[in-house]
Order: C-alpha cells, then structure tokens, then sequence
C-alpha cells in the first residue's frame, strides 16, 4: 500500500489514520502545484491523479483511491475492529458523515485557497477569515461539551479535523475565541498516531530531499 502525501496538507490524515491502524504504508511523497511531480522518481503525478493534488492511496492490488474522506472511510471499514468508524447504517454512521461533510465543505474548502493560494492576494484570505469564524465557533461548542468529535472515542473524523483546524495555528489565527477547539489540537496532537505520523514525513523528507524544479 503507497500514501501519496504532501507535508503539511490534507493527506496527513489519513497518514494519522494509518499509524492508528497500525498499517505499514510506504509514503510517497508529492511535489504539489502546476507540474506536479511524484519527488522519489519524478513521475507525473497527474498519471495517478488527473487533478494532481493529494491524498492518494494506492493498493496492494494496483487499485487507486481518490478523495481524502472516501480514503477515510475505507481504511476504516476495512478494519471494523478498530472502532474508527461506526457500523455503516447506523445513526452514529450518519453523524460521522455529516462532520467529514462540514469538514471538507465549510472548513478545508474554506482554508485552501487561503493557505495554498497566496497568488489570489489579500480577498480570499480576509474572506475565508470571516466565513471560518462562526464555523469554527461551532465546532469549539461541539467540543466543549465532547472530547472526540463522536462523543468519548476517537474516529477517523478527529483525523480530518486535527489535519484541517489546525492550519488555523499555521495561519496564526487568534484561537483564543475558540478554547475547547484549541485544547483539543492540544491533546490530539500528544496522540502517538499524530507524533508517528509527523516523524516518519520529516524523516522521508531527510531521505529524499526535494530538488528545485529544472
């Protein structure tokens, strides 16, 4: 199994998904933008992905998948013991869907052009400000009142939104409005998954520097 990755974007949650799981994935790390390059052995990305963004995750069996939350979902329900995603047609399995759809719909979408577009100048960062600040508003009460955005356990929805809210401190927003948001980045980020995860892409990043476009 191969994650396609790009540090410090969307597709590291499911490489936090993946150290929760215990999956020995082999990372293969993305040179995003308008050539975007697959850093190991300069292949195409776009061969893999038409779009050319992350994350993909390839299959042992040379099947592709595409889409952050779709590569979420699969990884858990290929390992139901994991307690990582409930059981599909339950009322629970429904709450998760309706937060991997905020997520990727009313936070990621919003963050994107913001944090990976700053040629699109001042407009979309002052509007994506404003947009976040009643969405992120929400979810700090949704905290304050749960540990895991499911309730008392982690799911593959707390992956998303660690990956996701925390460009807010990467962006350096005021987080002081938002206490139960901030402390749950906190306390996410001490998960061992998350530790693992970030070290095995800053050691592949050491192994295989990235070299300037020619």
């Amino acid at each position: 199994m191969k994650l396609y990755y790009t540090p410090h974007t969307c597709s590291f949650a499911p490489h936090i998904v993946l150290r929760e799981l215990g999956i020995e994935a082999e990372l293969r790390r993305v040179r995003i933008g308008p050539d975007p390059i697959v850093v190991a052995d300069g292949r195409d990305f776009r061969e893999l992905g038409a779009l050319g963004y992350v994350p993909l995750l390839e299959l042992d069996d040379g099947r592709v998948l595409h889409e952050g939350v779709s590569i979420l979902q699969y990884l858990a329900d290929q390992h139901p013991g994991s307690d990582l995603a409930p059981a599909p047609g339950s009322a629970e399995r429904i709450e998760l869907n309706q937060w991997l759809t905020f997520i990727s719909s009313e936070l990621h979408k919003l963050f994107s052009p913001w944090l990976f577009h700053p040629e699109y100048g001042e407009a979309p960062a002052r509007i994506a400000r404003e947009r976040l600040q009643p969405r992120l508003a929400l979810v700090d009460r949704h905290l304050a009142k749960n540990a895991f955005v499911l309730g008392e356990r982690f799911s593959i929805a707390d992956a998303y939104l660690y990956t996701i809210a925390g460009w807010a401190r990467v962006l350096k927003m005021d987080l002081h409005p938002y206490p139960a948001l901030d402390a749950y980045l906190d306390r996410i980020g001490q998960r061992d998954s998350v530790r693992d995860a970030l070290r095995r892409e800053r050691e592949d990043a050491r192994a295989q520097p990235e070299r300037a476009p020619a």
